[in-house]
């Protein structure tokens, strides 16, 4: 049987040999380096040649990310595996993009761990179970897919109503003037363009608004007649 070749990037000791101590026991895998702090993570890579790197997100004396990035550009058959306490979305979106193919949650289960390793070493995409059947998730898996941010917005399942505001917004519109436009209140506006932001994985006005000129369909949706209700 041929094992998988891990590499452990984790700054934290304890962890560090507690995850070896119970990848060592499983009969498929085989850890065949550990990098601890300072250490030159493509040199061993090049010596070990893993098939998974298991990688801290918050690696305190290097950047998690940058080592995703070369990682990538000069292993590229190489898979990642982001290892962290919390999952966030934009954390999230930004590994996917680099090249990552899964995520642990420290306090995953041990099942759950070995499970998310075998599955990436498959060929799978994994991400955190608290994102798992999202709207994000559909960002992230277009993501993957290396598709552009026009086919993301695309995908998402907006409403007409949504959709009306983004044009305005990518049209320089305030809240107020929306409003006015659509004969809504403010605070109905207020709560679209927070559901945009959310469903979009977006964190500015400027950022729909960019999404929208992208887009060749959300050009002409505020011409619209047929509307979903507020």
């Amino acid at each position: 049987m041929k094992k998988i070749a891990i590499l452990v990037i984790e700054d934290n000791r304890l962890l560090r040999d507690g995850i070896t101590a119970i990848l060592k026991k499983q009969p498929d895998m085989h850890v065949v380096a550990t990098v601890g702090n300072g250490e030159n993570i493509l040199v061993i890579m090049d010596k070990v040649k893993p098939n998974i790197v298991l990688l801290d997100l918050g690696l305190r004396n290097q950047n998690s990310l940058q080592i995703v990035k070369l990682t990538k550009q000069d292993f590229p058959e190489t898979k990642i595996i982001v290892m962290d306490l919390i999952a966030l979305q934009a954390d999230v979106f930004e590994f996917v993009q680099a090249g990552v193919s899964g995520f642990i949650l420290k306090d995953a289960s041990i099942a759950d761990f070995l499970k998310t390793i075998r599955s990436v070493y498959q060929g799978a995409q994994v991400l955190p179970p608290n994102l798992t059947g999202s709207l994000f998730s559909q960002i992230v898996e277009h993501a993957i897919n290396g598709s552009k941010p026009s086919v993301i917005v695309e995908s998402t399942r907006m409403t007409k109503r949504e959709k009306q505001v983004m044009a305005l917004i990518a049209d320089g519109s305030t809240n107020k003037e929306i409003a006015q436009n659509l004969h809504l209140s403010a605070y109905t506006v207020k709560s679209h363009v927070h559901n945009i932001l959310e469903k979009l994985a977006l964190n500015t006005r400027v950022q729909i608004a960019n999404q929208v000129h992208l887009s060749a369909s959300y050009k002409t949706t505020i011409n619209s007649t047929s509307l979903i209700g507020e």
